[in-house]
């Protein structure tokens, strides 16, 4: 007797990705790695928050229960007021729990609209990615850059609000505009608020910040003040500090119209400026933040193929971006780019003269593509006429020029 077997067809070959498909997942790919922050600022946020809320609800329990175990038992009446104000305080609890609840599904809401546009790097339209992508960049930038109110204007114009940062930098601009005011509460309470994660990181900040109120008080000439407040927040410090410790008490004696330049520097307003640096360098850590606004890193990246010795020059085409100002700083401390051979490019075509387009002398020495020259020729009856100068000629006058 025969049996029949029934193999099992083959499976159908996994079609090629599409190079359009490819190239989204390149671009996905690429802007996880040069824009982590997307993701990751959101998310610490969150997580602030969530400590936070964690460090109330525990606290004000706490407070709660000790009060109710010491409510009065003599009294009646006593006993009535004193449960009523635990009531009352519970109700607060609950306020803020709910205000805190509300804070961290916003901060959840945006962590999922961000990975939501994510995903859609793999799959969406390519124009509308990148539109996106700048406008993000440009908010970045003038957060960045103290323009709050353009900032929030471009976001909720382009309905962005969940991919931007502005809550964040805008806790940020407290803190900043106190030390710009020679006031260093915000930026301690804010170091309070993220003390295991400074501690982790080992910055200075809150110690620097205890050393300029020391300052302050010595400025002030509150000597007493000044040696009270040493020994309570500075000397924990001393056994990691000790000879920044030494140096700043010293001024004690030195005072405020010094000329001594080592003391003298503690009390220059450029300490404040410092701060404010130390500052942003420690909050662009925590909330895993590039240093540099992300415009300038995707300019410099262009920037770095476009610079060569001949950009420094005076004689820089006005068509290289190197030729203003702006550019030209932010490429100083780029390298040059690395150049084998020499490149020829069209004036009227910008386009790369090569084999395939060799370049062409015109009798007045200028040199320009012969793809270029061949189109002007067939527009004007086989006649030349050099945009720079002005000056025609026949199409036969041009010399073919080789590159070496």
């Amino acid at each position: 007797m025969e049996m029949a077997i029934d193999t099992p067809s083959p499976a159908p070959p996994t079609p090629p990705t599409p190079p359009a498909a490819g190239g989204r997942q390149t671009r996905a790919a690429e802007s996880v790695r040069l824009e982590h922050q997307l993701v990751r600022v959101p998310l610490e946020a969150l997580r602030s928050t969530v400590r936070s809320n964690h460090r109330l609800a525990e606290k004000e329990i706490a407070a709660a229960l000790s009060s109710a175990s010491a409510a009065p038992a003599e009294s009646s009446a006593a006993a009535v007021d004193h449960l009523t104000s635990l009531v009352s305080r519970l109700h607060g609890l609950k306020r803020k729990m709910e205000e805190g609840a509300r804070a961290e599904e916003l901060q959840v809401q945006r962590c999922r609209a961000r990975l939501d546009r994510l995903a859609t790097a793999s799959t969406g339209d390519d124009a509308e990615w990148e539109d996106l992508r700048l406008k993000r960049i440009l908010v970045d930038y003038m957060l960045r850059m103290s323009y709050y109110d353009s900032a929030t204007k471009l976001a909720e114009t382009s309905g962005i609000q969940d991919l931007v940062d502005i809550d964040v930098f805008l806790d940020a601009k407290r803190v900043i505009d106190s030390l710009q005011n020679n006031e260093v509460a915000p930026a301690l309470a804010w170091c309070a608020e993220n003390k295991s994660r400074l501690k982790k990181s080992k910055s200075k900040l809150e110690f620097l910040l205890r050393l300029q109120e020391f300052v302050e008080f010595v400025k002030a000439k509150n000597c007493i003040q000044a040696i009270a407040y040493a020994r309570k927040y500075l000397a924990p410090w001393g056994s990691i500090h000790m000879k920044e410790l030494q140096r700043v008490t010293a001024t004690l004696v030195f005072r405020s119209n010094t000329n001594c330049t080592p003391y003298k520097v503690l009390f220059e307003q450029d300490r404040w400026d410092f701060l404010v640096d130390m500052f942003k360098q420690d909050f662009c850590k925590l909330y895993g933040m590039s240093l540099e606004p992300l415009l300038n890193i995707y300019l410099q990246a262009g920037l770095t193929a476009l610079k060569t010795p001949f950009c420094s020059e005076g004689s820089c085409p006005k068509e290289d971006p190197l030729s203003l100002e702006g550019f030209r700083k932010l490429a100083e401390p780029l390298p040059f780019s690395k150049q084998h051979h020499s490149k020829l490019v069209c004036y009227i075509t910008k386009e790369l003269m090569d084999t395939e387009n060799p370049p062409r002398v015109l009798p007045n020495g200028y040199v320009y593509s012969e793809k270029a020259l061949q189109e002007m020729a067939k527009k004007n009856d086989g006649k030349i006429t050099c945009p720079r100068t002005g000056e025609v000629c026949d199409f036969s006058e041009c010399v073919r020029a080789f590159i070496s």
